[in-house]
This record gives structure tokens, C-alpha cells and sequence, in this order.
């Protein structure tokens, strides 16, 4: 009976907590320092990260420097030994850490454990996020609710599983009918204690006539599956009380290698172009908002700052590539990024700061985030409409025995061959499909219930409803997948179909096993391929042969394939050539400032070449006086005879200052004082200013 209410809950759809209007929020970061000079951001939002002792001041200090400021904390693990050791409420709760079969902790330093959080966990949570309320910040970010797929061993789990199912805790590695059930209590568990925590959230505005909103900082769902955690996901957006997400996606995340066309390899840009897509999924059609992270380094802390910058440049720009979101965490941890020592790119065994060139670029792109949320976006890419379904339940197949594939090659199998072909494929969130809308835009959708299930029989109305109505369901499936044994809605309660694959095909009103590859339903089309997307991953042909079926079978779609992604928001040119691609490479005609440039020079015909990440400033398109800047503008006044404004950035970097001149300049001053470091180019009529940034506003004044 619980887990039944627990599935309904998915189908409710509450308003979220966001109730007034507030400053827009574009930017944020997150950190565990107080405010330093070294890392002063210059985002709209400092997020504090940790409820400890010292979390008050942290707040005071930045908010004291002008930041709105939000708090962060872990769910999953954190420094809650209070809680475990029986501090908290008089109770051990040792036994709820998560655990692995030889009977080993899960743990994430000394006396921290990833949790399987019992019933009170949430309500601990809650009152240390309390005392962050007290002091006046304006959101809370619950971060990373992760189960472990290799734990699922302790006392607190096995009492879980009782109450959960009402019968005796399972072995999950003793069938895959235990490895799902193991993993959906993962993902009730967490779920459960979020909603006492927003609930707790909520019962604070109602109390103080506050309106703090609640996010949750997670991985995409591609890479939880891949990684093999489990996480709420899909379902928290379903929670009363949640504001919405930050997509965790980033070089660490991104670089994990996949397949395709045989090959194994990391392919940082179009993992992370789909996870930032996945993320952007989960809130479509909701009212939730979602913020799209990148870091400047990653987690491992060996590679260089040259392998640091190309992977940041290619997550940033795979976000970029997402036109329906404009806000962004634009780091995490902005003390390890400009404190910290890194190998050099010139000599591994030598650690060094980072290099000025790419202070400058980091400051100056993520100054241009500000700028995101642009009226006008157009693409210049291969075809659109096509979509990939992926289902929470990617999350539950990842555990022996029978685990799915180990690559991921059931959802890369479908994704990879249309990316490549320049297709800015949508992962598309099977929970999701029952929302008005949700599928508008679709034209072509790829699915397989190999790797994944549906949670509920629901979905399959609204494909039914989707396809009838013109759209094209190409489903790839050899119905060999161990799983499909599991105990669930498509086999129990009366039912017997051997695969859920069976009930969507009756319910289009097709045979079970179609004799035929194409079938016309209503004004659209369904495309039955019996074959196994991770064995098309392996096989070299396997991408084309894919391809090839979609070109042919899917009517009236207009079939476009290019070497690039290129996406136009406003004045804007955000561009990533493709590397295993066939097509010819594409020329960007214009001039252009690219802001990965550190010294912004102005560029003409950009060649997309495999592999090139470009971050332009359209120069016949951008109106704007500031064309880009290594620091914070903000603008004065703007006149035929002055510019005047100020520029704030982080301690000890270099600045670098674009505008658009009057003519050529009399003087210049920064703080009153002349400065020479600048250049003058009549043909295009711009300045470039060059000195080093403060951590406070600099008044900079050009006469002409």
C-alpha cells in the first residue's frame, strides 16, 4: 500500500514555494570559504555552503559584501555525526549508513557516511537548515540525494524494506526482481526525507511570512545511471515545496567515456550537451526552474589547466546550446579554482596557479552569462524534433545480476548517431509525458525498454495521444532484457504481458510483434526495430544503420545533417564542430570577438573545425556598448563625448575591458588615474582596456 501512494505521488503536480516577484538571479556560485578578495565573483548569488558553527558568519560576510545569499548543503553525506552517533535525538543510527554486502560502510572521510536515511533524517536535515533561516538566506540547495546501487546491506535499509513492501528484506544481488525493488526504496527513501525537509521549509514562511525557495543541486540522470547511483530525480519536481534543480554537470561528470560506432572514448562535449538536455527535461512543463553548472577545473586534481580549460570550454559551450535555460552556477568551490596549484601544461610534474590567460577568459565568459536571456534564439544545425525517452528507471537496472550495460549503450545507442550528425537531440523524461505539452516540438522520438521500464501505465496514453496526432515512435527493442522479469504494474495485478513494450503496442492498436517495420497510427507512424541498442553502440555500421532507418521509415521530416552545433541568442554565437562526422565543416561568415580569446581579438569566418568551441560576440549583431569584460560592468553613463562606469572583478587578475568607441580616445582613466594599456581600432571602432581588476568597483572614464 505505501509503495502504491509513493507512485500516485508522482502523478501530483503542487505549486512550487516561489510566491513574489525578486531580483533575477542569473548567476550564482557556491562555496565553503567566507568572503575573500581572491574569489569575490561577482555573481548575483553566493551560495553558503554547510550549516555548521561558523555558517553564520559565512552569510554575514558575504552579504555584508552586496551578494544575495543562498545555503547548500549535502543530503546524502555531510558532517552529521551528531546524528549518527546518537547526539541529535538519543538514538544511534550507525546502522542507516549505507553498506556495502561484506558489511563496509560507505563512507566520504572519517565518522561521514553516505546515508540510507531513515525516518528522522529528513527532520535533522531540516532543523539544522533552520538556523541558516534564522540569518536571513533567501533559498536552500539540498544537495546530491545519492544511493550507492552496491549498498543496500544495512539493518536500517532491511527494516526499511519491510515496511516499504511488507515482506522480508531481499538479497539485491539474488535477482534483478530484488536489484529493482533495491533500487526503487533507494529512490523512495530519498524522496521522502527531501519532502520533510521542504515541508519543514514551508512551515517556516507560513510562520514568518518568508519565501525561501528550495532547489536540489544533482547530476543529470544519464550520469547517476551511468555512475550507478540512485536518486529521486524526475519525482522531486513533483514535490510540494521544490523550486527546482541545479544540474551538476561538469568535466567530471561529462568525460566519462562511452561507445559509438565501436569505439570507447571520451566525448566530454555531447555527454555533456545530453545531460544538460536531460536536466532541462526534468523541469519543462513544470513552472520549476533549473541552473546549469560547469567548473573551470573538476573533482581530480592531476590533470593540467590545459586539459581543464578545453573540457570546461566544451561543457560551457553544451550548455550554452540549451536556448530554454539562462541561469547558471558558474563554479563550484572558487577557492580551489584560483588558489589553488595544478599541474602545468607544459610540465606535468610541476603544479602551478592558474595562468592569467585563462583567469581572463573564465572571468570573461561568465560575465556574459549574465546576458543569456536573449528574445531571439535560431539555430544553424542538422534537423530538430527528435527526441530520446530515458525513464528514472535507467537508475534501477545499473546492479548485478543481469545489470545493463556497463557503457550506457542503450541510451548512447540512440542519442549519439543523431548528435553527430549536428541533431540537437532532446532526452525526453518519460514521467514527464502525461504534462499538458510536454511533447510539443516532437517529432521523431527514439525508445527502448532496454535498460529502463515505465514506473507507471499512464505514459504509454500520452505516446498513444502523441503518435495519433502526427508524430513518428521508432522503438528499438530485442525484448531480451532480464529485467522485464521484474515484479510490476505490466505482469501483476492481472496483467500478463511479457514486456511493458506490449501493452504500449496494444494500446496503439498494433500487434504485440509487428510482422511490419513501419505501421501508420492515426496521422503519425510507429517504426518497430528488433534490435538491442548497446549491440548498435558496438557495431561500427551500427550508428548509420540507425540513422539510415530514420531517414527512410519517418515521413515528411526534414532530414539535415552538419558538422556543427551552432545556436544564435541574440547577439551571440554559441558553436561546437563536431569530431566523427561526415558532413562538411561549416564557416561562420561575420566578424566576431570570441570570448574564449583572452585578448578578444576581432575574427573574421570562423571555421568550425572538428572539435572547436567558440563563444562569439556577433559583432554586426551586438548593439550593446560593453561587448564583453573580465569583470563586473556596471554602466553610467554612455554619451558621443564619454564613457563612464565601473568594473569589479576577483584580487590579482588581469581585466580586460571591450567597448564600442566613439572615435578614438582623448583620455582614458581608471580611479582618475591614466592608464596607456589600451588600443584603438578605427576600422571596427573598438577599444580595448587593459588593466588589473580590484575586488571593488573601479571607476573607468573614456573621453572622446
Amino acid at each position: 500500500m505505501i509503495a502504491t501512494l509513493a507512485l500516485l505521488a508522482l502523478t501530483m503536480l503542487p505549486q512550487s514555494s516561489q510566491t513574489q516577484k525578486r531580483s533575477p538571479e542569473r548567476t550564482v556560485f557556491q562555496t565553503s570559504s567566507t568572503y575573500t578578495d581572491r574569489i569575490n565573483i561577482r555573481a548575483d548569488v553566493a551560495i553558503v555552503y554547510g550549516f555548521d558553527k561558523g555558517m553564520p558568519d559565512r552569510v554575514k560576510a558575504w552579504r555584508d559584501r552586496g551578494y544575495t545569499v543562498h545555503l547548500m548543503t549535502g543530503v546524502a553525506w555531510g558532517e552529521y555525526q551528531d546524528y549518527y552517533f546518537g547526539r541529535w535525538d538519543g538514538v544511534n543510527h550507525e546502522d542507516e549508513a549505507q553498506t556495502r554486502r561484506n558489511g563496509e560502510k560507505v563512507g566520504h572521510g572519517k565518522d561521514v557516511y553516505y546515508m540510507s536515511p531513515g525516518k528522522n533524517y529528513g527532520k535533522y536535515l531540516a532543523e539544522g537548515v533552520r538556523r541558516a533561516l534564522d540569518v536571513g538566506v533567501e533559498a536552500v540547495h539540498l544537495e546530491e540525494p545519492e544511493f550507492w546501487t552496491f549498498s543496500g546491506y544495512s539493518e536500517g535499509f532491511k527494516r526499511e524494506w519491510k515496511d516499504y513492501y511488507g515482506e522480508e528484506w531481499q538479497d539485491p544481488q539474488s535477482s534483478p526482481d530484488a536489484r529493482w525493488r533495491a533500487a526503487k526504496l533507494m529512490y523512495y527513501l530519498y524522496r521522502r526525507a527531501l519532502q520533510q525537509v521542504f515541508d519543514s521549509i514551508q512551515e517556516y514562511n507560513k510562520e514568518k511570512g518568508t519565501h525561501v525557495r528550495c532547489y536540489v543541486p544533482t547530476h543529470s540522470l544519464i550520469n547517476y545511471a551511468h555512475w550507478g547511483l540512485v536518486s529521486p530525480e524526475s519525482s522531486l519536481a513533483r514535490l510540494n515545496g521544490c523550486d527546482g534543480y541545479i544540474a551538476q554537470v561538469w568535466t567530471g561528470t561529462a568525460r566519462t567515456p562511452n561507445i559509438y560506432q565501436g569505439v570507447k572514448k571520451e566525448r566530454t562535449f555531447e555527454t555533456a550537451f545530453l545531460e544538460y538536455g536531460s536536466m532541462q527535461n526534468l523541469v519543462r512543463s513544470t513552472g520549476r526552474e533549473v541552473w546549469y553548472l560547469a567548473d573551470p577545473i573538476e573533482d581530480d586534481a592531476n590533470h593540467d589547466w590545459g586539459d581543464y580549460r578545453r573540457n570546461w570550454e566544451s561543457t560551457l559551450i553544451a550548455s550554452l546550446l540549451q536556448p530554454e535555460v539562462s541561469q547558471y552556477e558558474v563554479m563550484p568551490w572558487p577557492e580551489r579554482i584560483f588558489n589553488g596549484n595544478y599541474p602545468s601544461e607544459t610540465n606535468k610534474n610541476q603544479r602551478v596557479p592558474i595562468p592569467d590567460a585563462y583567469e581572463l577568459e573564465v572571468q570573461t565568459a561568465i560575465n556574459a552569462l549574465k546576458d543569456m536571456s536573449q528574445k531571439s534564439n535560431s539555430w544553424d544545425s542538422g534537423s530538430h524534433g527528435i527526441g530520446v525517452m530515458v525513464s528514472d528507471s535507467l537508475m534501477f537496472q545499473r546492479g548485478g545480476p543481469s545489470a545493463s550495460d556497463g557503457d550506457f549503450g542503450h541510451f548512447y545507442g540512440l542519442a549519439m548517431p543523431f548528435v553527430k550528425r549536428g541533431m540537437p537531440v532532446q532526452p525526453v523524461q518519460l514521467e514527464n509525458v502525461t504534462l499538458d505539452g510536454y511533447l510539443k516540438g516532437l517529432q521523431v522520438i527514439l525508445m527502448t525498454y532496454e535498460g529502463m521500464k515505465p514506473l507507471t501505465p499512464d505514459v504509454h496514453d500520452a505516446i498513444v495521444k502523441w503518435v495519433k496526432d502526427g508524430g513518428s515512435l521508432i522503438f528499438v527493442d530485442n525484448d531480451k532484457d532480464q529485467f522485464l522479469k521484474a515484479r510490476e504494474w505490466w505482469n501483476t495485478d492481472g496483467k500478463a504481458f511479457a514486456t511493458p513494450r506490449q501493452h504500449l503496442f496494444e494500446k496503439l492498436g498494433i500487434p504485440q510483434t509487428p510482422t511490419q517495420e513501419s505501421t501508420a497510427v492515426g496521422r503519425g507512424r510507429v517504426v518497430y526495430l528488433a534490435k538491442s541498442p548497446s549491440e548498435l553502440s558496438r557495431q561500427a555500421e551500427g550508428a548509420k544503420w540507425l540513422a539510415d532507418k530514420v531517414k527512410t521509415t519517418v515521413p515528411n521530416f526534414q532530414w539535415k545533417e552538419s558538422a556543427a552545433l551552432v545556436l544564435r541568442r541574440g547577439p551571440y554565437v554559441v558553436a561546437a564542430g563536431l569530431d566523427e562526422s561526415s558532413s562538411p565543416v561549416k564557416t561562420l561568415k561575420g566578424k566576431f570577438v570570441d570570448l574564449f580569446d583572452p585578448s578578444l581579438t576581432v575574427q573574421k569566418d570562423i571555421t568550425l573545425s572538428p572539435s572547436s568551441r567558440h563563444f562569439l560576440v556577433d559583432l554586426g549583431k551586438a548593439k550593446m556598448t560593453v561587448l564583453a569584460a573580465a569583470g563586473s560592468v556596471h554602466q553610467a553613463s554612455d554619451t558621443a563625448k564619454t564613457w563612464a562606469g565601473t568594473v569589479e572583478g576577483i584580487a590579482d587578475t588581469p581585466c580586460i575591458l571591450l567597448l564600442r568607441a566613439k572615435g578614438q580616445p582623448k583620455k582614458i582613466t581608471v580611479d582618475g588615474q591614466s592608464i596607456s594599456d589600451y588600443t584603438y581600432r578605427k576600422e571596427d571602432g573598438l577599444l580595448w582596456l587593459r588593466f588589473p581588476n580590484q575586488a571593488r568597483p573601479q571607476k573607468i572614464q573614456v573621453e572622446y
